[in-house]
């Protein structure tokens, strides 16, 4: 009981001020909880009572010192609910300042204001109003730049930004002065302005203020007092000010007349032509870009513009010097050029002059002189001008051997004679044909062959593709019924695969394997043949990482973004052909299911971006393999292993029979201890792995612990202290779905698990792991995998709680 009651007098005196919490375990624990400290910007806080300067951001740490209420402490750093702070206070006749931390209840926000003589502010660029002097709360109005507001109060806030109280539609309003420039007013000599638009009478200056009146353009106005570019004036009665950049300064127009040797002119963009030599009065004209004017006589108006006397329509006008280009003509070296449209040879320069003669799409035209963008040409007998925008730079047409290289048509397309388009048609090729192309011309043209026909097609309707069609010929294994019996032995398929095995000296599951193809194909109606081959090619002879980790021999289930963790584990070699032979004959091969596309091998077409082109795409290739050269591939090792007999496979007989799709195989992959994972997005969960059993579900961003993966996709996980299970992945786009941070999967045969990170010491070898096995990469602070500074080794824990490190060459971070 003495110590209870010592231990309630020291909780007593430490908390001082602060309200005393009932010492449960619970809230000892909320109250000392462990929370990262978070920099901030200095800022003000006052004290609402006496408070304790601590030397630590809890009530177990040491009192430094106890504030006052109402005392001024700045603050730079955040832990939970308290403050480091500094406080300055006067000791011995010396101010004195102590840093500390103290609980952020007893702290508000500290801002000063102060009364300042009127001034007027303007805005420099769009500026935001708001209640309050700092940024916490929504924008109030924002308003354009050069708007003008009066301010007698101005405020420092609690993190040093100054603000100035105005006032804006009847409302009280802070303006930050970071966005806003001191003006003041200023009185000149009265002088009269000239709107050079429409513009406005403002109540006050700026022109977030009411409009008083309109005031057209061409109105002349006086003023002699202005603030910043607002002036003001008197206008029909009512005061105000107008925005200056609205008005141009006014006197009397003069002229100014020489005159010059005959110039030549070009309108830059549509021009006015004016009666009078001064833009201040209404256009008579408007003429395009382009127009040529000639001229001998130059005006300079008092308002300093200098305009072109001219003739347009029989009429004396003027045009702004600004709105042309002096022509002068240049020499340059002799150039052709083609018309890339209709086009005309004029008299002289500019689309306003007389049209000589039609000049047509296609035609060469040469020339060794311009005058800015108008050429000088001789066509048909005839000499003038033509605008060169017209025209592109023509260049003699070369024609270039390429590799074969294949395309489809796009559109019903022209085999012509020649690379032009007024060449002489050979043939139509209908749409979607793939053709091969042997030649490129400079002018974007492809000299192909189509059926007996040669000839040149427009590049245009061409889109270049990779495809596995033989185009010329559709015969060999490529194209037989794959529901044919095939005639090959157990041992020519074991044969082959032992060449293989000889020649590389790699570990194949296939050997010996021959006769388990034939009785396969032969129980399901599948060409024995066939299937060998497929296993082969997916499988790398039996050698794959794949094959050898799952018995799975045709990458079944596997998806190119996670090939070996989506595929599906078989329990051996005889159970993954069967199944496979079934799964085949029940689905791509059965013209009543939705992967039938042919029961033949064929071949797939994509475009550059891998995109298939369903018109030329058939068979098993169509759904089964991204790869278009698929079909192609497969039926290379049927005939390596057996030559093609066109005879036998006349007279073979398609077997039929339609087979239900195989139950899989239960098979799962079970992850080491501690794989950290997250979701990338909203998921659901299952108390067991059915769907009907009590769901949850979980936001993005939530972290688990993997546990399983089935081969019917579902997958076992841990969250918090709760096992669950979810069918909710897609591992064709895992990322979409889930992040696993430390995951690795050993890719050689033996690979030794080291106390140090070199291979020069035998001794400090500690475990050796299999080749496919899982092992857990140890995770950094930061969720990252360990790794030496080399980056060339994983530190892994292994499942007897040892840790080492690992070459990182021979490991892959499956599902990152």
């Amino acid at each position: 009981m003495k110590k209870m009651g010592k231990a309630l007098v020291l909780s007593t005196s430490i908390l001082m001020a602060t309200p005393l919490l009932p010492m449960t375990s619970l809230t000892a624990i909320k109250a000392e909880a462990s929370t990262a400290t978070i920099k901030m910007k200095k800022t003000a806080f006052q004290t609402k009572d006496r408070l304790n300067l601590r030397s630590g951001s809890s009530t177990k740490d040491k009192i430094l010192l106890t504030i006052p209420k109402g005392k001024i402490v700045q603050a730079t750093e955040k832990k939970g609910s308290w403050y480091k702070v500094s406080y300055t206070y006067k000791s011995k006749n010396k101010n004195t300042t102590k840093t500390g931390w103290v609980s952020s209840s007893f702290l508000k926000e500290y801002d000063q204001y102060q009364k300042i003589s009127k001034t007027y502010y303007f805005t420099n660029k769009a500026t935001k109003f708001y209640t309050k002097p700092n940024t916490k709360n929504k924008a109030t109005y924002t308003v354009a730049a050069q708007n003008g507001f009066a301010s007698t109060q101005k405020a420092i806030n609690s993190l040093g930004e100054t603000w100035y109280r105005i006032s804006y539609k009847g409302k009280t309003l802070y303006v930050n002065s970071k966005d806003v420039s001191k003006k003041s007013f200023t009185s000149f000599s009265q002088t009269k302005y000239k709107a050079n638009k429409n513009a406005y009478l403002y109540q006050s200056y700026g022109n977030a203020q009411k409009k008083l009146i309109a005031i057209p353009k061409g109105t002349i106005v006086q003023s002699k007092k202005r603030i910043g570019d607002w002036y003001s004036i008197s206008y029909k009665g009512k005061n105000g000010y107008i925005f200056i950049s609205d008005f141009t300064k006014y006197s009397k127009i003069t002229y100014n007349t020489s005159k010059t040797d005959i110039n030549y002119y070009i309108t830059n963009q549509p021009t006015k032509l004016y009666s009078t030599p001064d833009t201040n009065g209404a256009a008579t004209y408007t003429v395009a870009a382009n127009y040529g004017f000639s001229s001998n006589e130059e005006v300079t108006n008092s308002l300093g513009e200098t305009m072109y006397k001219i003739t347009y329509n029989e009429e004396t006008l003027y045009i702004n010097s600004q709105d042309v280009t002096k022509a002068t003509a240049d020499s340059i070296n002799k150039t052709d050029y083609k018309a890339t449209k209709d086009t005309y040879l004029y008299q002289s320069f500019g689309i306003n002059q007389n049209k000589l003669v039609k000049i047509p799409k296609g035609t060469i035209i040469t020339t060794s002189e311009r005058w800015g963008d108008w050429y000088s040409t001789s066509y048909k007998g005839l000499t003038g001008y033509v605008f060169i925008k017209d025209f592109s730079k023509y260049s003699k047409i070369k024609e270039q051997k390429i590799d074969d290289t294949t395309y489809v048509t796009t559109d019903a397309l022209n085999i012509r004679k020649s690379y032009d388009a007024s060449s002489t048609i050979l043939t139509t090729i209908p749409k979607s044909k793939i053709v091969i192309a042997s030649y490129k011309v400079s002018n974007g043209w492809f000299k192909i062959q189509y059926g007996k026909t040669i000839g040149y097609v427009n590049g245009k309707y061409l889109t270049q593709v990779r495809t596995g069609d033989p185009i010329t010929n559709h015969t060999g294994y490529q194209f037989i019924d794959l529901r044919t019996k095939s005639s090959v032995t157990a041992a020519q398929i074991n044969n082959y695969i032992e060449k293989y095995v000889k020649l590389t000296g790699k570990k194949s599951i296939l050997t010996g394997k021959g006769q388990v193809f034939i009785n396969a194909g032969n129980k399901y109606g599948v060409n024995s043949l066939y299937l060998a081959a497929h296993a082969i090619h997916e499988s790398a002879y039996g050698t794959s990482l794949l094959s050898l980790g799952k018995n799975n021999l045709f990458g079944f289930g596997a998806y190119d973004a996670t090939p070996f963790i989506a595929a599906n584990k078989f329990n051996s070699v005889d159970e993954c052909i069967n199944y496979i032979a079934q799964e085949m004959k029940a689905t791509y091969l059965n013209p009543n299911n939705w992967k039938y596309s042919g029961a033949y091998l064929g071949f797939s077409t994509k475009d550059m971006n891998n995109k298939r082109i369903d018109a030329n795409s058939g068979g098993m290739n169509f759904w089964y393999a991204s790869d278009p050269y698929w079909g192609k591939t497969i039926a290379k090792h049927m005939q390596n292993i057996l030559p093609f007999d066109s005879a036998y496979y006349k007279k073979a007989s398609v077997n039929t029979k339609v087979f239900s799709q195989p139950t899989k195989p239960e098979g799962s992959d079970i992850f080491p201890a501690d794989i950290q994972a997250a979701t990338n997005n909203v998921l659901d969960f299952y108390s067991e792995r059915d769907t009907a059993s009590k769901k949850k579900t979980f936001k993005k961003g939530t972290e688990f612990t993997l546990l399983e993966k089935t081969n019917d996709f579902w997958v076992k996980v841990k969250i918090g202290k709760t096992t669950y299970w979810t069918n909710s992945i897609k591992f064709d786009n895992y990322k979409k779905y889930i992040s696993v941070k430390n995951l690795g999967r050993v890719t050689t045969s033996d690979l030794n698990v080291r106390s140090t990170t070199s291979t020069s010491n035998s001794k400090n070898i500690i475990h050796v792991l299999k080749q496919n096995e899982f092992v857990q990469i140890i995770l950094t602070k930061d969720g990252k995998p360990t790794m030496d500074k080399a980056k060339g080794w994983y530190k892994i824990k292994l499942d007897n709680g040892k840790t080492g490190w690992i070459s990182s060459y021979y490991i892959t971070q499956e599902l990152k």
